[in-house]
C-alpha cells in the first residue's frame, strides 16, 4: 500500500490551532483548557455528525454531461440555468454547486462565525470535495474551488465545484 507508515501532518490540524477557532477549548477544566478530541467526546452530537457527514462527503449525480450534488439537484433549474448561460455547461455546474459556507451554520445562534473559521472549513471542504470528486469520477478533472480574498465581507464566502473541460 502506497504511503502506509508516513506519518503526513497537515499543517490546518496543529492542535494548537484549534483554540483560535473554538475558543471556549481554553476555559474547560476550571481555565485549564481540554483538547480537541476531548471536547468533541463531550460535546459531540451523532445527529449532528450524521449531518456534517453528509456536507463532508457528499453525494453526486451526472446529467447531461455534468456533475452536480444529487441533493437538491432539479431538472428543471439545470434547463434554466443552461438557456441563462447559453449552453455553457462549466458556468452552469459552477453556479448550481455553489455552497455559501455561512450557510452551512444555523442562523438562530447569536455567536457569527469569525473570518478565520469561514477560511479553516471553506479550505478543508475544498479538499475534500476534490477527493471524492476524483474518487467517484476517476476520469475525469474537477476544479474546487475556494478564493481566500482577505478583503472580502464573510457572509459571501462560497466553495464550488465544476469540471475542468
Amino acid at each position: 500500500m502506497a504511503g502506509a507508515g508516513r506519518n503526513l501532518k497537515m499543517p490546518d490540524l496543529d492542535k494548537s490551532r484549534f483554540v483560535e477557532l473554538i475558543p471556549e477549548l481554553k476555559d474547560w477544566n476550571n481555565g485549564g483548557g481540554i483538547d480537541i478530541d476531548s471536547w468533541i467526546q463531550c460535546e459531540g452530537d451523532h445527529k449532528h455528525l450524521i449531518g456534517y457527514a453528509r456536507i463532508f462527503w457528499p453525494s453526486f449525480i451526472e446529467h447531461d454531461q455534468c456533475v452536480f450534488f444529487h441533493e437538491g439537484f432539479d431538472k428543471e433549474t439545470y434547463l434554466a440555468f443552461m438557456a441563462r448561460h447559453k449552453n455553457d455547461r462549466t458556468a452552469v455546474e459552477m453556479v448550481m454547486n455553489h455552497v455559501h459556507v455561512l450557510d452551512l451554520f444555523s442562523r438562530s445562534h447569536h455567536e457569527m462565525p469569525t473570518e478565520s473559521v469561514v477560511s479553516y472549513i471553506g479550505r478543508q471542504l475544498k479538499e475534500i470535495w476534490g477527493v471524492k470528486l476524483q474518487h467517484d469520477f476517476p476520469d475525469r478533472r474537477f476544479v474546487v474551488s475556494f478564493p481566500e480574498d482577505k478583503e472580502a465581507d464573510i457572509t459571501q464566502a462560497e466553495i464550488t465545484f465544476f469540471q475542468a473541460r
